[in-house]
């Protein structure tokens, strides 16, 4: 009676390939015979090898489900053979490695990589978002080969030495009989194809370098390391294989006035100690536009005024962060007589009462004369 190889495998006979390559490793693992010498599970590792030669060759196996001899389907010899069972060495590899070979022969097309400029944005270009124009250096597909890498008028030709195969097999004797290796053709290292006269312009790579400008859209609220991507921007692959992304990675230019912190901008104003007592206003010119800081009377220098929604926007969601505006109050260091004369005398009054923080109308008309010699009036 014909072996039934279905069964020896563990499997349907309307099992997929899948299938019947999972079953082939699991059984592998289990009886191979580095792993367990007894003769028993030698003979048993045989006849799971041949199985699996004739199921998972879909000729072979179309004979052997039709009843015939699956041994006369294909040049090699019989399937039932421990020796020419070992064509199926790379699974046999891959049930104990994890790793399969790769199998015929590699495409010349494969993508390209992914590439990264950083682009410099002024604070209120990241605040509110902007459009920008950017030149970057990449791989283009070779307009002299459309990426093909031949020659005009030439193309690629069947390497002579793997006939297409893009591998090369060797057999050789072991302690397990004969074992049959492959290996990418060296001729065509593994392509399956040669190109006997590659193009002049991309020596045969089938992409050149070239500057191209793009237009980049930058969102309002980017930072300092964020990345924008643009799919398909990158790099063209060899033989004209499909690009990779172009990564645009932020930097903010630091600004004169303003620390961004976050969402929050900060920002430091300078006023006397005049102008701290009495209070004021002070211009500043903001992301916004021109505004008047209000300074209330008796603020102290390291106090800080908010202004809210005049900040950054935010990258994710609505609204903007605040601006912050840090007071520092000056003490002069050098008083003319009259500037001299008009603080002790505000000294001398303030110190006939209990200090209160407010001014008394006496001493009042004196600081406001004070605050007029300070500014010169």
């Amino acid at each position: 009676m014909a072996t039934d190889y279905y069964a020896v495998l563990g499997v349907q006979r309307d099992a997929s390939q899948d299938e019947i390559k999972k079953a082939f490793r699991r059984l592998a693992r289990e009886l191979h015979p580095d792993v367990n010498p007894d003769p028993k599970t030698q003979e048993r590792f045989k006849e799971i090898n041949a199985a699996y030669e004739v199921l998972s060759d879909p000729q072979k196996k179309q004979v052997y489900d039709l009843g015939g001899d699956p041994s006369g389907s294909a040049a090699g010899g019989g399937a039932g053979g421990f020796g020419a069972g070992f064509g199926n060495f790379s699974d046999i590899m891959d049930a104990f490695f994890g790793t399969a070979s790769q199998r015929g022969p590699r495409s010349r097309t494969r993508r390209g990589q992914d590439a990264m400029i950083r682009l410099d944005v002024e604070l209120s270009e990241a605040a509110f978002g902007t459009t920008k124009d950017i030149q970057v250096d990449t791989a283009v597909v070779c307009t002299t080969c459309s990426g093909e890498g031949a020659a005009p008028g030439t193309s690629a030709q069947t390497c002579d030495m793997c006939r297409g195969r893009g591998e090369v097999s060797q057999v050789t004797r072991s302690f397990l009989g004969q074992v049959m290796t492959s290996r990418p053709c060296p001729q065509c290292q593994g392509f399956g194809t040669v190109v006997p006269t590659p193009c002049p312009e991309c020596a045969g790579d089938g992409r050149i370098r070239s500057r191209r400008t793009l237009t980049v859209k930058i969102p309002a609220g980017v930072d300092n390391g964020t990345r924008i991507q643009l799919a398909g921007e990158g790099e063209v692959g060899p033989g004209g294989g499909p690009a990779g992304d172009l990564y645009v990675e932020i930097h903010e230019v630091p600004h004169p006035v303003f620390q961004r912190r976050g969402d929050d901008m900060h920002c430091t104003v300078t006023i006397p100690m005049t102008a701290a007592a009495l209070g004021t206003k002070v211009p500043l010119e903001t992301l916004d536009g021109l505004e008047e800081i209000d300074i209330r009377p008796g603020t102290q220098s390291g106090q800080s005024v908010p202004l809210h929604q005049r900040g950054v926007t935010h990258l994710r969601g609505g609204g903007r962060g605040d601006l912050i505006v840090h007071v520092e109050v000056t003490t002069p260091t050098k008083l003319d007589p009259e500037q001299e004369e008009l603080l002790r005398r505000l000294s001398k009054l303030r110190g006939e009462e209990r200090p209160t923080g407010e001014f008394k109308p006496g001493q009042q008309g004196l600081f406001s004369r004070l605050k007029d010699a300070f500014n010169g009036r």
